[in-house]
This record gives structure tokens, sequence and C-alpha cells, in this order.
């Protein structure tokens, strides 16, 4: 009997796939920062019976109507607005993404961008790399302080109460907007539910880990930029196109807030040429949100266990459902 065959469109590691090479032939895309080409996955998809796909791989109509074998696609990522998860459930397509076991080290990093970007870390870091500390001054590199501030997070899901539970030991006050009320979040870190526009003029930081869906499309716009503190600092670890980025950019340069720190783009990579990269008062980073090697690796092993679970008839632990 033939044995399936799965694609992955980027370089993994293979003692995380174990469950794959045990029940299918495995064919893997070579590089871990070159994404696998359009025309490369179209042709592998055609044939495949499984796939095990990045944030950056378009999972759209026309590669769905070519892969007439296709069973399973396991997504490296919570995320999974790059998947037509509904048109692949059309086709009897089970889609699986990477929830629960990023949400510390992603709450994790989230933090550290919001106080790098508050203290300045980056920016005193790079003074100090060109050989620019030359004296010390009562206000050298002064940045704004974390603690006992006013915390918003947009989007109180796991990953918002992540994030709420490590603003705690700052003894932060936490607000927070959501679709809907979370109480346990009120409960157990004392977080107070407030309206979009409630929370964005009362916050110091406003923290968005939002879903990208029509509604959050383009959320923090100029309008939302002008009722923010002129000290209020954003930060986005969410999806860039959550943000116009335009928009961010003049409420920086006017001084509408004090600073960002963006770990996500409305077209990702980006460059030194970007923007808001030249921006004293931002910090950028590559989209590493879950980037540390024990979540990545579990991430992997969780795709290969879900594939390998619907290759062989059973469910698969972390299906999308919409």
């Amino acid at each position: 009997m033939k044995r399936p065959y799965i694609y992955i469109t980027r370089k993994c590691s293979e003692e995380q796939l174990k469950p794959l090479y045990e029940v299918a032939d495995v064919d893997m895309w070579k590089e871990e920062e070159i994404p696998c080409p359009r025309e490369v996955l179209l042709e592998k998809a055609e044939k495949a019976d499984g796939l095990l796909t990045m944030l950056s791989d378009s999972i759209d109509k026309e590669l769905l109507d070519k892969a007439d074998q296709l069973k399973v696609i396991a997504n490296l990522a919570v995320g999974f607005d790059n998947i037509d998860v509904q048109y692949a459930n059309s086709k009897g397509i089970v889609v699986c993404n990477t929830p629960d076991i990023l949400t510390d080290t992603t709450a994790d990093l989230t933090f550290g961008l919001l106080l790098s970007t508050a203290r300045r870390l980056m920016e005193a870091s790079e003074y100090v790399k060109q050989n620019q500390w030359k004296s010390w001054g009562p206000l050298l590199l002064a940045g704004h302080d974390v603690h006992h501030k006013t915390i918003g997070i947009v989007g109180m899901g796991k990953i918002g109460q992540a994030v709420a539970k490590r603003a705690t030991g700052f003894e932060m006050e936490i607000l927070y907007h959501n679709r809907s009320r979370n109480e346990n979040a009120e409960k157990t870190l004392g977080a107070t539910y407030r309206s979009f526009d409630e929370l964005v003029t009362a916050s110091d930081f406003i923290v968005c880990l939002a879903p990208l869906t029509p509604e959050t499309r383009e959320l923090f716009n100029k309008e939302t930029f002008q009722k923010m503190k002129n000290s209020s600092i954003f930060i986005n670890a969410s999806r860039g196109a959550v943000v116009n980025e335009e928009d961010l950019y003049d409420a920086l340069v006017n001084g509408e807030i004090a600073g960002a720190g963006l770990d996500v783009f409305l077209n990702e990579p980006i460059g030194a040429e970007h923007p808001l990269v030249g921006l004293h008062n931002v910090v950028t980073l590559p989209h590493i949100g879950s980037a540390s090697y024990e979540t990545r690796y579990a991430m992997m092993k969780l795709c290969a266990m879900n594939i390998a679970a619907v290759l062989n008839g059973n469910e698969p632990k972390t299906k999308v459902v919409i």
C-alpha cells in the first residue's frame, strides 16, 4: 500500500517530526528563513495528503482546488488567517493550529517588548555600540516607568491573560477590551473591562493581542491614535494588519503618542527602508513572538502529531473550528 505524502514548507527539526516519518513519506523545503516559492508549493500540494505550513504560506482556493488528495493542513502558528479554512472544510480537509503551547513564550516576548520600548533599551544598547557614551546626564536616554502604570490589553484571550498576569508583578492597573467579557480575568487578575475608546483614552500602555478579523483590521488608525495620551506607548504582537502603519508613523512623528513596540507588520519581512524602522521611539522585531527553542520544537511536534492523527483516521488534538 502506498504511503501518504507529506510536504513541509520550511525546514524543521526532524527529531520533532518523528510521528510523521512513522506513517508517511516526508518531503521538506530545505531553507529555514527563505519561504517555499509559490510555484513549488502548488506543485507539491497537488500530490500531498498532508501539508505542514507557515503563516507566510497562502493556502487559498487556488491551491486547495489543485490539492485533490489533501486531507489535513497543520499550521505552525496559533493564527490561521493565511488559510481559507471554510473552503478547506468544504472539501473535507481538516485544518489544525498550535494554540496554548506558545502562550507563555509569546507573553514573555510581548512584555519584554513593552519594557524595551518604555525604557529605550534597544536605543541605549546602540548608543554604547556606536561609541556615543561620552558622559552622563540626569536625563540621558530617560524613558517611562512601567510599574504602577495602566496597561490596556485589546484581546483578552489566553495570551492577553498571560500578559496581564505579568503586569500584576509590576503592580499595574489592568484594563481590557474583548469581544466578550472575560470574567475569569476579572476575578483572578483584577482586570477591568472597558469599551475600546475608554481603554485607549485611559491607558499608558496599549497592547494589541487581538486576532485579525474584519472588525479589527486597521482598528488602530489616525482616529484611535489621536484618542491616546501623548505619553502612551503602543505595543502590537498580534497581526500587522490591525494597524494603519502610515497613521502610526504620523502619530509617532507628530508626538501624538510617545512610542511603539512592534513584532508584526502589514507586509513581512520588512527592511531598513521601512519608515517605522528609522524612528528612534520605535522598537521593531522580526515576528519572533513564540521564538524560543522549547516552544518552536513543541509546535513542530504538535503539527506532526495532528497530521499523523488525521492520516490514521483519528481526531487531531487541535483542530480549527470556525
